[in-house]
């Protein structure tokens, strides 16, 4: 583990995030840091509870003479999105992240960082270990699985928190504070597998694409970067014209909320057709350099000889299903018209995969109302279900709508304005955040949500500016100082 990000500041936060690095804990996999995190509570007298979902709640009385303010959740989530370049062997399971500080930034050495949200969630430790902080009573919610499916946000049961207040520690963009945020829902899509077997004297291809930014489908999907999967279906359609070439698998993408980074595609062919196909392929791989530059500049299109496999789609199959991952709505669907550059509604063609018996494909979709993200649902499900597939559709979840009054908004913005000078952008963001789930238990909670400058998440670009984190840091505990007391209630 890197020693260097100890040192900076502030330091105790940077040094529980570089213990969250040395901990695995990719969706699904949280129980090592959350057992790491319930044991440093405990030995420090907090009260610490898990629920039954898997998140974990934790407790700090109140500073002297602040016994009667607001009380405050601090809230972030304990997993991280698993990501690693093609050349970085990584298993995030075992394996720890590695950070690094490089100039103005740190990072990971060939995968996520995992600062989203891990920035969070050190800071909300912090404030737990800070012993000269003051502050009203404290609790913090650390959720589970909030990147694969919000598992924890939704499994949180009503009456179990306290507070009046929720500072969600998850958005990336110094010097903006949010109010609201999208909702979204998962489009599951499955192809039967009808299999031929493969032609006489045919060999094998496997077709490549690689070196895309990829990214987070929320944040970064009106930025025109490639999505592997989309540009894979371009390709398959396209090499439809050569019918002696067969397709045997497809895979691209691995989280459905991650702008695919890498696809690929088996293939078998006659070698008569094997120069036509490498001059499409470097035909498509001038157009796409064209098409990308200054978007995406490494995208790669590769052939390279591959085993032969076993069997191969038959070509009604093959047909239907280029065409439909074509057709498959992917991108900025519409952006809001009351405020000024939102997206609106977008769809994220996220996962590829070739199964035994079926193949799958997983879109994530988003709005900022429920009337765009059925749209959304009801034109994709309709592509795919017009040549053969089913489409089912889970894991919904609720908005955030902002709420023009809120009071723990108008003390950031306050607390911002005497720290630096200036006022934070009040947004509304296109990624997902646990906040409108939150609400449907607890509908009187105050939120907001702010931190420091993450780019790159969701890819093994990811990076945390370094003075980012010291002003999150300022503002965060700017804000916990200044928390009013609770109003009076008149009987």
């Amino acid at each position: 583990m890197s020693c260097a990000i100890n040192s900076l500041s502030p330091q105790p936060l940077w040094q529980f995030f570089n213990t969250i690095c040395s901990i695995p804990h990719p969706s699904g996999h949280e129980a090592a840091l959350r057992q790491w995190i319930t044991d440093w509570a405990r030995g420090r007298s907090f009260t610490v509870f898990q629920d039954a979902t898997g998140n974990l709640i934790i407790r700090k009385a109140a500073s002297l003479g602040r016994e009667q303010c607001q009380g405050v959740i601090l809230q972030a989530h304990l997993d991280m999105v698993p990501q690693a370049n093609a050349d970085t062997p990584h298993d995030f399971t075992r394996d720890a992240i590695q950070p690094y500080i490089d100039g103005d930034w740190v990072r990971a050495r060939g995968t996520t960082l995992g600062a989203d949200n891990g920035i969070g969630l050190a800071a909300c430790l912090a404030v737990l270990a800070d012993e000269q902080l003051t502050h009203g009573p404290l609790e913090v919610l650390l959720t589970v699985d909030e990147e694969s499916g919000m598992t924890g946000a939704f499994g949180l049961e009503p009456g179990v928190l306290e507070g009046d207040i929720l500072l969600n520690t998850d958005s990336e963009q110094d010097g903006d504070v949010y109010m609201g945020c999208a909702g979204g829902v998962d489009a599951n899509i499955t192809f039967p597998y009808v299999a031929e077997a493969v032609p006489c004297e045919h060999q094998a291809l496997n077709l490549t694409i690689s070196g895309l930014r990829g990214g987070h489908s929320g944040i970064n999907i009106h930025q025109g970067r490639a999505s592997a999967n989309r540009l894979l279906a371009e390709l398959l359609v396209a090499i439809e014209s050569f019918p002696e070439v067969r397709l045997s698998e497809v895979s691209g993408g691995t989280l459905r909320n991650a702008i695919a980074r890498e696809a690929s595609a088996l293939l078998t062919l006659a070698p008569s057709a094997l120069p036509s196909l490498r001059q499409l392929i470097e035909h498509k791989q001038q157009q796409i350099t064209a098409h990308y530059q200054g978007v995406d500049d490494h995208i790669c299109l590769q052939l390279q000889e591959a085993q032969l496999p076993k069997r191969v789609m038959s070509q009604e199959l093959q047909h239907r299903l280029s065409h439909a991952l074509l057709a498959c709505p992917h991108g900025v669907v519409a952006m809001s018209q009351e405020m000024t550059d939102v997206v609106e509604s977008s769809t994220n063609l996220g996962v590829i995969e070739t199964h035994a018996e079926h193949i799958y494909i997983q879109c994530l979709i988003r709005s900022l109302s429920q009337a765009g993200r059925e749209a959304v649902a009801s034109r994709t499900a309709a592509v795919f279900t017009s040549v053969g597939a089913a489409c089912e559709f889970s894991g919904a979840y609720p908005s955030w709508q902002p709420d023009p009054h809120s009071a723990i908004m108008q003390l950031l913005l306050e607390s911002h304005q005497r720290l630096f000078g200036s006022l934070p952008q009040v947004k509304v963001i296109h990624a997902g955040l646990e906040c409108g789930l939150f609400k449907a238990h607890y509908p009187h909670w105050d939120m907001v949500s702010f931190g420091p400058t993450i780019q790159g998440a969701h890819s093994p670009d990811e990076r945390v500016n370094i003075a980012a984190v010291a002003r999150f840091w300022q503002l965060l505990t700017e804000v916990l100082r200044h928390i009013p007391k609770k109003r009076a209630q008149h009987l």
